[in-house]
């Protein structure tokens, strides 16, 4: 019997990059996988691909910065497959460089609804039934800027250090029943958001110019940040609650002399 055997698992911004890739890796380890994204498409895409490879999937659209379609989401995945065993909150936004002076007001209200509140209203909604039953585990996506400062990017920053803390909350409230939250923080991986920083330039160029900020020497693949997720997800991870784990190629972790 495969890890998930049938289990639940929730996915926002499942469409594409980090979140499709843990998608398929847990349909292939059993889950019945529920995406939610904007895309229409995309999510047809990503769901029919999950399909021919063997898994269960099903989708939502919605916007996860727009609370009652969140919601409507969230019911509609109920509907599907039942109560969500495991939360992955994935969805975000890079929002826009600037520096704080001229930072937009709405632009930064816009990417905290999106990196911060809605995972908040996600959290809010599915882990009642986990506390009731006494299982279930919660994954949230931070960021390199979870840990550390960044310049010209503070709605980024703030809302990617508000949702680690939004982690370690639920964590402590969660813990006594059972119930697992932890964090993630991305590194370089490559995903359309990352790939799509600089426009005019290619991508080998991108890759070669941000694996020199890696002590590993290169750039990180969404599928080994979902080997991370889809372990924390599962009982072997049934002891790891509160933490932060980034995958990054050793940014956070070493110091590389240049």
């Amino acid at each position: 019997m495969s890890e998930f055997a049938n289990r639940h698992v929730l996915i926002t911004g499942g469409s594409s990059g980090i979140g499709l890739a843990t998608a398929r890796l847990l349909a292939r380890r059993g889950a019945r996988v529920f995406l939610i994204a904007r895309s229409a498409a995309k999510l047809a895409a990503a769901t029919d691909a999950i399909g021919q490879d063997g898994g269960t999937a099903a989708y939502a659209v919605a916007d996860v910065a727009d609370r009652s379609a969140l919601l409507t989401a969230i019911g509609a995945a109920e509907s599907a497959f039942g109560s969500v065993a495991g939360l992955f909150a994935n969805a975000g936004s890079g929002g826009r460089f600037a520096p704080i002076p001229e930072y937009d007001d709405a632009q930064f209200d816009a990417v905290l609804r999106t990196n911060l509140t809605s995972v908040y209203w996600a959290i809010k909604r599915v882990l009642p039934p986990m506390l009731a039953r006494g299982a279930g585990s919660i994954v949230v996506t931070g960021s390199l800027a979870s840990a550390r400062g960044m310049p010209f990017n503070a709605a980024y920053v703030a809302s990617k250090h508000a949702v680690m803390g939004l982690a370690r909350a639920a964590a402590a409230e969660a813990a006594p029943r059972n119930v697992r939250v932890n964090c993630v923080l991305p590194g370089l991986i490559e995903t359309p958001m990352l790939m799509q920083l600089d426009p005019t330039a290619s991508v080998e160029a991108i890759r070669e110019r941000l694996s020199s900020n890696v002590p590993q020497g290169r750039i990180g693949r969404a599928d080994e940040l979902a080997e991370l997720v889809c372990f924390l997800l599962s009982d072997r991870a049934s002891h790891i609650t509160a933490q932060t784990i980034a995958v990054d190629g050793g940014i956070l972790g070493t110091l590389t002399p240049r």
